[in-house]
């Protein structure tokens, strides 16, 4: 179990070096953010004198040492464009994530789940046909897409609720639905796919003989079992739904994370896109880690074969 452990967690702190490389490359292929910041018709002497407050003039080895040193040290510096410390903007964002995502994690598994159970139960049936094509939609479109039709029928057509900013309910409900959709067609694929599993497990056939009633059966012996597997992929996704909600979060004008990544990436803030990127990819292999070992503690054969 230790080696297990040990094995683990070196997977882990490769991923986020490789993490951390990639976002570090891949900003800085964006251009300069100098030439972005300073004023119309300013110098080549103003944008290198700003080049050098930003330490942009040093070699890229000295920088990635310099970034990787201030994220160990929790002293992430200054974002480029609103000139405060990145972590306060981060943490000033993250309520309104946090709060986007638990809702849209609510409704999903709201949508989710039953709809799972009842296909599964009704397999071959209406409603099993009817949950295979919105799986098939929740998976194929893209949220963009989502939620430009959400503003176009319920702002634009019946002028509902409003189609940016926060601060109400109203404000809340497109953008979470819009973040929920993917999940909640994720999350009834699985439930349905663990209930039959469930379902033609010996010991339901057994209560089934015993002569109870179907809905003790379903309810009491199948569901509790077919839901481990569904819990666990939550879990996962709502640390996901917490990083990943960019395109969201950017339509409906959401100040949450994903829109800070997407406006870092628009004026070139390093130490921004990097912040957000690497703390929230960090959350995912964190989850996964912790997920891996509990496996592990569980199941041991999964620890003796890895």
């Amino acid at each position: 179990m230790k080696h297990y452990i040990i094995r683990r967690v070196g997977y882990s702190l490769l991923s986020l070096f490789l993490l951390s490389l990639t976002i570090f490359l891949f900003v800085r292929v964006t251009g300069d953010p100098a030439s972005l910041l300073v004023e119309p018709g300013a110098s080549q002497a103003d944008i290198d004198s700003l080049r050098h407050q930003f330490g942009l003039d040093e070699p890229m080895w000295v920088q990635y040492w310099l970034f990787v040193r201030s994220f160990f040290t929790g002293d992430l510096g200054q974002s480029f464009y609103y000139r405060v410390p990145v972590l306060d903007l981060y943490f000033e964002r993250l309520p309104n994530s946090l709060l986007l995502a638990a809702v849209a994690m609510a409704m999903s598994l709201v949508i989710g789940i039953p709809s799972g159970v009842l296909a599964a139960v009704r397999v071959g049936g209406f409603w099993d046909s009817a949950g295979k094509l919105f799986t098939l939609l929740g998976l194929s479109l893209p949220s963009f897409f989502i939620g430009l039709l959400l503003i176009l029928i319920f702002t634009v057509t019946l002028g509902w609720l409003p189609s940016s900013g926060s601060g109400t309910i109203a404000h809340l409900l497109m953008p979470a639905f819009t973040l929920g959709w993917y999940f909640a067609a994720a999350h009834m694929r699985l439930t349905r796919s663990s209930m039959l599993e469930v379902l033609g497990s010996e010991y339901v056939k057994l209560a089934r003989l015993k002569g109870l009633p179907e809905a003790l059966v379903i309810g009491k012996h199948a569901f509790k079992n077919a839901l481990i597997p569904v819990i666990t992929l939550a879990g996962i996704n709502l640390v996901v739904m917490i990083n990943v909600a960019v395109v969201v979060e950017t339509v409906f004008a959401w100040p949450g994370i994903g829109r800070l990544l997407y406006e870092g990436v628009t004026f070139r803030d390093f130490p921004v896109v990097q912040t957000v990127v690497v703390i929230g990819g960090s959350m995912i292999i964190l989850v996964n880690l912790l997920v891996d070992i509990l496996y592990a503690l569980i199941d041991p054969r999964i620890r003796l074969e890895s």
